[in-house]
């Protein structure tokens, strides 16, 4: 290393391992792809095992490894990725639901199912890969919020509960986890345009509302996501920690 690079921040993922969650589509594979690029391997973690195929193919094409993998909560799915590839050096966390229902009329079981996938499921697979990184003394965990953790959504309050929840967590993760030298942050997108949102955003009168509240004045893209989640992946962003980073196109300040 000359002594100019020594001053350099590197934005390089070069012979790391990253597991990210939800792969399959949107953001996640928006993080998966990006992460690649950067030069990670990657293991994909999926509902279901046969959907990342494609994906695999293309991060293959790339020159990258990809391991795709069924994801459950029993911490398997950690230890196959750690069986096959040896480590896990970056955690992607964006498994999550959102079913919009206004709180009078939510159920206990639509109240379970949200925060099964949104918390517990997040918890738990955070744990597992914690818990070798302890092992290790180094790690990066990258969990995907969303603005609905600060600011109110109607009709989707136990999905901002839970976002909400996941900030917090962050918080705590990143100041327990901090003398084994692993940053822990989280990442907030504003509307994004995936699979899930383009019903709603192909409403134009949804869309106009939502880009009355959008300064930037356009509906997110998930590589906007992935770029913030490769930087917070990589040796550029070493001294930031329980820090939340709102991908928002200025709605919290609009």
């Amino acid at each position: 290393m000359d002594r100019t690079s020594a001053f350099l921040p590197s934005y390089e993922l070069t012979g790391k391992v990253a597991l990210v969650t939800g792969a399959a589509r949107g953001i996640g594979r928006a993080i998966a792809l990006a992460c690649a690029a950067a030069g990670a391997d990657i293991a994909l973690g999926l509902r279901e095992e046969a959907s990342g195929g494609e994906l695999a193919a293309e991060i293959a094409r790339m020159g990258r490894k990809a391991l795709p993998i069924r994801m459950d909560e029993s911490g398997q799915a950690v230890e196959r990725v750690l069986a096959t590839v040896g480590r896990i050096d970056g955690l992607g966390n964006n498994v999550g639901v959102g079913p919009e229902n206004p709180a009078e009329k939510v159920t206990e079981e639509d109240f379970d199912f949200t925060l099964n996938a949104n918390l517990k499921g997040t918890f738990f697979v955070t744990q597992a890969v914690g818990r070798t990184m302890i092992a290790r003394k180094t790690g990066r965990i990258i969990n995907i919020s969303s603005q609905a953790g600060s600011v109110v959504l109607h009709g989707e309050s136990i999905y901002c509960m839970t976002k909400a929840a996941i900030d917090h967590l962050t918080r705590c993760l990143a100041s327990e986890w901090a003398s084994h030298n692993i940053n822990v942050n989280s990442v907030a997108p504003t509307f994004i345009l995936t699979d899930g949102t383009a019903p709603a955003l192909s409403d134009p009168e949804f869309k106009r509302r939502t880009l009355a509240h959008i300064p930037l004045g356009r509906i997110g893209e998930p590589r906007d996501v992935a770029g913030v989640v490769v930087f917070l992946a990589s040796p550029a962003s070493g001294m930031i920690t329980g820090t939340n980073i709102l991908v928002d196109g200025g709605w919290s300040v609009a």
